[in-house]
């Protein structure tokens, strides 16, 4: 069996604590040519928001862009629902999901929202300190949200456009209940990051996509922007759909304001993976995180080396990042051809495992190295990352092996996933599905910087001298 990581030949670079905007990357946004339409599995629908076949017309910038429209896909499985919705998210703030929820908690169906607890109060409700406070990413956010609630664009937000525009706001005013992670009593568990939506106890919406602009539309002061790219799944499954559900109650709890009876983070039990199976395939379950001494196979990161360790001949990774050394250890001892594309922002640092991959290891701002850093000997050059338009990221958590088996949820591959965010991971085996995939993977691959790029090749030159190395 090839060793991807024997010693020989190592390449060392840095690129330190350069900020996100330094790293130049100025190539035009293109689309892509119009690709196929595929046909969907009955119980399992996959919706891209950047997906070339689809057409939509973006809710409020009124412009018709490609992509599944995944605001849309929210809103339908809510407007559907008949008896209960359950509701986890990082983040939310798109007024036509809160718009739907609210008619339906009018209308005397349950409603419950359980949000990450930097995000549980409306965007507009901060105060000029708290802003100033912010990092300029948080800044950034608000400013695009604070345009966005501008509606008549003369420089400030009415309380009537906050109640047109601040989703957050809007179903608090509606007095839908909604938990966030301190609702345990802590100041908050890592990152309360799922991304799900349950309805009537049968239906599961999940994916990679928080339910924001960014996330889904793109960034309000960027006309370029067609949001980060991602996926949705919609299962049809009273079986998955109850393994959504008690998750969801262990956060819960007893709800707002009662008892902080509500489990987040590490607080949770184990929740050994479970296995649902439907006509034409199989999903497996996986909820994070774990406790430090969980045996390493019974985490969600050891459930994605054990499934990659599976394969025979395949694994196409798109992921925002990629930290976990063992997950990329198993890639390393197998025999796959392996294709690999990671978020621009984050391939190059220093902990990036696409580094290790390309056969480099990169010390931090210190000069200093990963110690379990592994380089591949030989590296591979099919690694890179997709050039999408300003703003915009690679925020798929997905694998696809064999062309059959999908790897996707809204874990990361990385440390903080694995143990202290609260976080779920589906494995799904179903060939129709897996197309969806193939087909997204190759749209953004078609766009990719791959191997050891012109930017890296400098910063190696660059940084080998400040280091010494």
């Amino acid at each position: 069996m090839l060793n991807r990581w024997q010693a020989g030949g190592l390449l060392t670079l840095t690129l330190g604590s350069l900020g996100l905007v330094s790293l130049g990357w100025q190539q035009p946004w293109s689309q892509g040519e119009h690709s196929p339409q595929l046909p969907q599995d009955p119980n399992i629908q996959v919706f891209f928001n950047h997906r070339e076949a689809s057409r939509y017309d973006d809710p409020y910038r009124r412009v018709r862009r490609s992509g599944d429209n995944l605001e849309q896909v929210l809103v339908e499985a809510i407007d559907q629902a008949s008896t209960s919705i359950d509701l986890a998210v990082q983040e939310l703030n798109l007024p036509q999901v809160a718009t739907a929820l609210i008619a339906k908690a009018r209308a005397g169906i349950p409603v419950r929202i359980i949000l990450e607890n930097q995000y549980s109060d409306g965007w507009s409700q901060h105060s000029s300190t708290w802003i100033r406070q912010q990092d300029d990413h948080s800044r950034g956010k608000h400013e695009n949200l604070f345009a966005f609630g501008d509606i008549n664009g003369d420089g400030q937000v009415s309380l009537d456009e906050a109640a047109r525009r601040d989703a957050v706001l809007m179903l608090r005013q509606a007095g839908i209940p909604i938990v966030d992670d301190t609702d345990d009593g802590s100041k908050g568990s890592g990152l309360m990051h799922h991304k799900f939506l349950v309805v009537d106890g049968r239906r599961v919406v999940t994916g990679s996509a928080n339910f924001t602009l960014s996330g889904i539309h793109g960034d309000w002061l960027v006309p370029e922007s067609r949001g980060n790219a991602n996926v949705l799944v919609r299962v049809e499954s009273i079986d998955l759909a109850t393994a959504y559900t008690q998750e969801f109650e262990l956060m819960w709890g007893d709800g707002p304001k009662g008892q902080p009876d509500s489990l987040f983070g590490s607080a949770k039990l184990v929740r050994p993976q479970q296995t649902v199976v439907l006509p034409d395939g199989q999903i497996t379950v996986q909820f994070s995180p774990h406790r430090a001494d969980t045996p390493r196979q019974q985490t969600t990161n050891g459930v994605i080396a054990d499934t990659l360790s599976h394969a025979s001949q395949s694994a196409d990774l798109a992921l925002f990042v990629f930290t976990d050394q063992e997950i990329a250890d198993a890639l390393a001892a197998s025999n796959l051809n392996i294709r690999a594309l990671v978020d621009r922002s984050f391939i190059y640092r220093y902990h990036s495992e696409a580094l290790d991959m390309l056969g480099l290891a990169l010390p931090d701002h210190r000069c200093r190295y990963e110690k379990s850093n592994q380089p591949w000997q030989p590296s591979i050059s099919t690694v890179g990352y997709p050039v999408l338009a300003d703003g915009d990221k690679l925020h798929h958590k997905f694998a696809l092996l064999d062309n059959h088996t999908v790897i996707i949820g809204s874990h990361n591959w990385s440390k903080a996933a694995n143990h202290t965010n609260d976080e779920n991971l589906l494995i799904i085996k179903n060939a129709t599905v897996a197309k969806h995939f193939e087909q997204e993977f190759e749209r953004l691959y078609d766009m990719a910087e791959l191997g050891r790029t012109e930017y890296l090749l400098a910063q190696m030159r660059k940084m080998q001298k400040k280091c010494g190395a």
